[in-house]
C-alpha cells in the first residue's frame, strides 16, 4: 500500500482502537482504490494529491459497473473519505476531495425480526431441549439465544464473552463493543438460569486456560461462524424465514422494547450505538400499535 494509506490504517489500530475485522475492511477498500487510481491515472507512483473528485467519482462508477451493491459502494466511499480526511489533517493533501462526492442512494430497509409469538415458541422449544438432553450443545444454544435476545448484544460481542464477563448475582454482563468500547447491559433471569445450567457442561470439556463462556466440544472458544450457522438454522425452522440471522435477535430485542414503550435513548445505550439515528431504524412499529397509542393519548381520539 502507499505510505499514506498504511499510516492511516496504523492510526485506526492505535488511536481509534478499531477491531481487526473493521481495519481489514478499510484495507480492502483502499487497496481497491489504489489499484483503480494506478490504472485511471496511468502510473503506479501517483500521489494522493492527484486523487481529485473526478478520480473518486470514476472509482465509484467502476464499482457499480462491476456489480457491487449500492451499500458496498457507499462503504467504499466512506473508507475513501476517512483516508483523505486523515491525510488532509496531516497536511499531506490540501483538501479532502471526497467530502462533496455523493454516494449511491440507499433504500432504508427494515431489519428482519421475530414476532412475539415466534420468540415464545423459540424459547419454549430451546428450554425444553436443554432440560431434557442437558448436553453441552443444547444448554449452550439456550445461553446463546437468551443473551442475544435478552441482552441485545452483537454476534462478535457474544463470541468474545468470558465467563468472568457475567455477573449473574447482579444480573449484568460486560461486553466489548465496536471501537473496543465496553458497556454493561442487563442479563435476564432466564438467561442467568440458562448460564448456571450450562456451566457444569462447559467445565466438562473446557481447557484449563480457556476463559471463554461459549466453548466447543474440544474445549476451545466457539467461533462466531459456528454460532452464526447454528442460530440461523434454528431461526429458519421457527420463523419460517431463511433470511433471518443472529442479528435478527438483536433487532427483535430493540423492536420489542420500543413497541412496549421503552425510551429511545435507553435502547440506544443498551445497543451500544454512537448515533441516535442508528437506533431510530428500530422504530418501525406496527400500524395497530400506532393506532392504539393514538387512541389512548389524543384527547379527542
Amino acid at each position: 500500500m502507499t505510505p499514506g494509506a498504511a499510516r492511516f490504517l496504523g492510526h485506526l489500530k492505535t488511536a481509534r482502537n478499531l477491531s481487526p475485522h473493521t481495519i481489514a475492511a478499510y484495507r480492502r477498500d483502499l487497496r481497491d482504490l489504489e489499484a483503480f487510481a494506478c490504472i485511471h491515472l496511468g502510473r503506479d507512483d501517483f500521489e494522493w494529491s492527484d486523487v481529485d473528485r473526478g478520480v473518486i467519482r470514476a472509482f465509484l462508477g467502476d464499482a457499480g459497473r462491476r456489480g457491487l451493491a449500492p451499500r458496498t459502494v457507499a462503504r467504499k466511499l466512506s473508507s475513501v473519505r476517512a483516508l483523505l480526511r486523515h491525510l488532509h489533517r496531516e497536511g499531506e493533501i490540501p483538501s479532502n476531495p471526497a467530502r462533496l462526492v455523493r454516494g449511491p442512494k440507499l433504500d432504508r430497509t427494515l431489519p428482519g425480526h421475530l414476532h412475539a409469538d415466534e420468540v415464545g415458541a423459540l424459547f419454549e422449544w430451546a428450554e425444553s431441549r436443554a432440560a431434557k438432553l442437558n448436553s453441552l450443545a443444547e444448554t449452550r444454544l439456550l445461553v446463546t439465544l437468551e443473551l442475544l435476545y435478552g441482552s441485545g448484544i452483537r454476534l462478535a460481542e457474544l463470541g468474545g464473552l468470558d465467563v468472568k464477563s457475567l455477573d449473574l448475582d447482579r444480573g449484568q454482563v460486560r461486553v466489548l463493543g465496536k471501537g473496543r468500547k465496553e458497556r454493561i447491559v442487563p442479563v435476564t433471569e432466564a438467561a442467568a438460569r440458562a448460564v448456571r445450567n450450562y456451566l457444569p457442561r462447559r467445565e466438562e470439556v473446557a481447557d484449563g486456560g480457556c476463559r471463554a463462556l461459549l466453548v466447543s466440544r474440544q474445549g476451545r472458544r466457539l467461533s462466531n461462524r459456528h454460532i452464526q450457522r447454528t442460530v440461523r438454522a434454528v431461526l429458519a425452522d421457527f420463523a419460517g424465514a431463511a433470511d433471518l440471522s443472529v442479528h435478527s435477535l438483536r433487532h427483535s430485542f430493540a423492536t420489542h422494547l420500543l413497541d412496549a414503550g421503552a425510551d429511545l435513548m435507553a435502547v440506544k445505550e443498551l445497543l451500544g450505538h454512537v448515533s441516535l439515528g442508528t437506533t431510530q431504524i428500530y422504530t418501525h412499529t406496527s400500524r395497530e400499535r400506532l393506532t392504539r397509542v393514538y387512541k389512548g393519548s389524543h384527547p379527542r381520539a
